[in-house]
């Protein structure tokens, strides 16, 4: 082990020199040899890429016809009769086979250049989504998988908890309810959806905006300036846009300026407070119909918290422990506003301001400048060479795979002892049009082993990074870097996957826990040594970022970070009481809640985030802490196994055989705590912090 950490140390010293030129070269040689190459299959995957809008609609037909067949078959199994051949072998074999090529007709609606097949795809996804909708209500199906879940026979270990997440699918769907009350749950679902939608259009359709002066903005940027609309006297318009609202908030000199934007801004669409007043009541009668006591445990029962208790125990903990740290941020925030402005008492739309110009003086960082050290393809091998080092993974492009479009890659990943194949993943890379505008991971193939037979796992890394500004090779902002080595935890996750059913793959986990492989990736772009090596001076590759830089990069990072986790915890518990408890009053939670959570910090007064938190109306409901709980987690992983060798290969391969490899067919709080030795704790979390204050 010892030669082995000298010899990564020797290699991590040519940073940007002649190993890593020559990787970032070869990248360049790939895509002029794009141009020249054939067109070839991909042993093991069934994904179809450039399939025409009609061969996508041709295909949906033919997956709806096929599953129908199978689970008419499975349906029709007497319940004297079931076991693992006629009930689940079938099910399972259908989920594998057809995910590739649902994913098929899907994943184009997000990246084709041509609009008939995005509108192909979008349709066959309504049709496929329905079509699987009714598979999830189907009685006679359920009645045989029931059948056989109480029994048990002749199932595996893996085999009986596939067994019970159908059951749990199937149950968390009514099926199991008599006629009325599969009616009442049809009529709240609607109810509910419409509710949720209607919350987010009022959001989507405010049109609200603040009129000031140039010396009331004066702080902003004369570019951002620019790009305001002025009115017919002259002023500039500041819509309540989070893209315009946070510049102000955070770089604004006037105080008055940002105190008039927080008040606007979190009074806005003040209609949404009605409406989740009437959308939380029918939340909990949808989950006291289905036998919980209240929407959050609902919502948290088929997670890795397992119960709102559970959850409201990890928060407040987690708000008590940051207090002390906390208070010593704001006690400097309020210092440094009363030297810059008197005595004007420090209000919660201080915050972002204050917190930016304590870390610029004590910082002093220019992310221009930065931005300079990470030319994408260096950025692109040196995650490569980590995730190599780190799991043992070798990556070879494929040259002359069939792709989308030309700047499209596609790499197979290989283990680096065995040589065996273990996935694929496509690179998506550039910004262009009629192209999703987020960075994303999409399973494309999920991976599976059963009786030693391997179906190979398919990855899909989008982003909109620009291929070159001006002539140049594309840099990433420091916070790209971050996405990408997120987003590459999610790749490593899902084609490092080993379980025993295409359901439980990589990316298909339980939420709570889907996240903690990627927030754990994030932790190597701070560390010196590997920042050295995914860095180099765009004009001379062979200068890797300073040692200095790396160090005040990490401290950035959790530079009053106290603060920034109390206000998310704060949202989070809001959704979780307002998810647990029979008619609270909401206005009067945020007003109590708030300076409890935010040492003292008061709210601001005439606003009620309600009206405009989305994420509790959907998509998040009773379960925005989940972010939190794999950040946490996540902080204890590195912290235990990566801290003091952040190569550490032993590590890394335990990591990847007893946390990635399972996926979803192992309880994920068995998989950490076998991992770590214990149960995860908050503990590193908060040191990791307060160390670094």
């Amino acid at each position: 082990m010892a030669k082995q950490k000298r010899d990564r140390n020797n290699l991590i010293a040519l940073t940007g020199a002649a190993a890593l030129l020559a990787i970032a070269v070869n990248f360049a040689i790939s895509a002029i040899n794009k141009k020249h190459r054939k067109i070839r299959d991909v042993p093991g995957s069934k994904v179809r890429v450039n399939l025409s809008a009609s061969e996508i609609l041709k295909l949906a037909e033919s997956i709806i016809k096929k599953s129908k067949q199978v689970h008419d078959a499975v349906a029709s199994v007497p319940l004297d009769k079931v076991g693992y051949v006629n009930v689940i072998l079938p099910l399972a074999e259908l989920e594998a086979q057809q995910f590739p090529l649902i994913q098929s007709c899907v994943f184009p609606k997000w990246l084709s250049a041509s609009e008939d097949v995005r509108k192909a795809s979008a349709e066959s996804e309504r049709k496929i989504d329905a079509h699987i909708s009714i598979c999830r209500k189907r009685e006679d199906v359920y009645r045989v998988v029931k059948a056989l879940a109480v029994t048990g026979e002749g199932l595996s270990t893996d085999a009986k908890s596939f067994t019970r997440f159908l059951v749990r699918e199937f149950e968390r769907n009514g099926v199991n309810l008599t006629l009325s009350k599969k009616e009442e749950l049809q009529r709240l679902t609607e109810n509910i959806d419409e509710l949720s939608m209607q919350y987010i259009r009022n959001l989507d359709d405010d049109c609200s905006f603040l009129l000031f002066t140039d010396m009331e903005l004066e702080g902003l940027p004369p570019e951002f300036l620019k790009s305001l609309e002025r009115s017919e006297d002259g002023k500039r318009k500041i819509t309540l846009r989070s893209h315009q609202i946070s510049p102000v908030l955070e770089l604004c000199k006037v105080g008055s300026t940002r105190r008039a934007v927080a008040i606007s801004y979190g009074r806005r669409c003040e209609a949404n407070v009605t409406i989740l007043e009437q959308l939380i009541p029918l939340r909990h009668k949808l989950a006291r119909l289905l036998g919980f006591a209240n929407y959050a445990d609902y919502a948290t029962d088929a997670r890795m918290a397992k119960s709102s208790s559970k959850v409201f125990e990890f928060l407040e903990s987690l708000s008590a422990s940051l207090n002390d740290l906390a208070y010593r941020e704001l006690s400097m925030l309020k210092a440094l506003k009363r030297k810059e402005e008197g005595e004007s008492p420090f209000g919660m739309e201080d915050l972002s301001y204050y917190v930016k110009r304590i870390k610029d003086q004590q910082l002093h960082m220019n992310f221009g400048v930065i931005r300079q050290y990470f030319p994408i393809n260096l950025v692109l091998s040196g995650i490569f060479k980590i995730c190599q080092d780190l799991f043992g993974l070798c990556f070879k492009e494929v040259e002359g795979a069939a792709v989308w479009h030309p700047d499209v890659q596609l790499f197979s990943v290989s283990d680096l002892s065995s040589k065996e194949l273990v996935g694929y993943f496509y690179l998506d890379l550039y910004s262009r049009v009629g192209k999703y505008a987020h960075t994303c991971v999409i399973a494309l193939q999920n991976g599976l082993l059963n009786n030693g037979s391997r179906q190979i796992p398919v990855a899909l890394l989008v982003s909109q990074f620009e291929k070159e500004v001006d002539g140049h090779p594309g840099l990433l902002q420091f916070s790209e870097v971050v996405n990408l080595f997120h987003e590459f935890g999610h790749v490593v996750h899902h084609i490092c996957n080993c379980a025993s059913f295409s359901k439980f793959s990589g990316l298909r986990m339980d939420p709570d826990f889907v996240e903690i492989p990627a927030l754990l990736m994030e932790n190597w772009c701070y560390e010196s040594l590997s920042l050295r090596l995914i860095s180099g001076f765009h004009q001379d590759i062979t200068k890797p970022i300073k040692d200095d830089l790396c160090k005040s990069l990490k401290k950035w990072r959790c530079s009053f970070s106290a603060l920034k986790l109390k206000q998310e915890i704060f949202y989070c518990l809001f959704d979780q009481i307002i998810h647990s408890t029979e008619n609270v009053d909401i206005s009067g939670l945020f007003k109590h809640l708030y300076p409890k959570v935010m040492v003292g910090l008061p709210l601001l007064g005439g606003i009620n985030p309600a009206s405009c938190f989305p994420r509790t109306a959907i998509g998040y409901e009773a379960t925005c802490y989940s972010h939190i709980w794999s950040e946490v987690f996540a902080a204890d992983i590195f912290a235990l196994k990566f801290h003091d060798d952040i190569f550490n290969l032993q590590a890394g391969l335990r990591f990847r055989n007893k946390v990635l490899a399972p996926g979803g067919g192992k309880d994920p709080l068995e998989m950490l705590s076998d991992f770590l030795g214990r149960e995860p704790s908050i503990q590193a979390f908060l040191d990791n912090r307060a160390d670094i204050n």
